[in-house]
């Protein structure tokens, strides 16, 4: 099975899918968003009890997009902060 996260040699490669539709963008523009500075991101790596975990977060206009992986990129939760501080939990399924 295909993570929607690739992780090897330090590369980290996200389908654009996997994040489009929480952002209310379309796919074929993350790229395009990514290189003008209007959808930026951070990656953080987990120390301690999160260690082997990884969070990504995405930030577009009011909306933040968090994703937690494991060491071999499986999506283990996501949540957004939507406008007017509104979430939605979601878990992959």
């Amino acid at each position: 099975m295909t993570s929607a996260i690739e992780m090897a040699d330090g590369e980290v490669n996200i389908d654009a899918v996997l994040i489009a539709s929480d952002l209310k963008l379309d796919p074929a523009t993350i790229l395009e968003e990514m290189r003008s500075g209007r959808l930026t991101s951070r990656w953080e790596r987990g120390m301690d009890n999160d260690a082997g975990r990884y969070r990504v977060t995405f930030f577009h206009g009011s909306r933040r997009l968090c994703l937690v992986v494991d060491a071999n990129g499986q999506v283990l939760e996501r949540s957004l902060r939507q406008p007017r501080g509104l979430r939605a939990r979601r878990r992959p399924g």
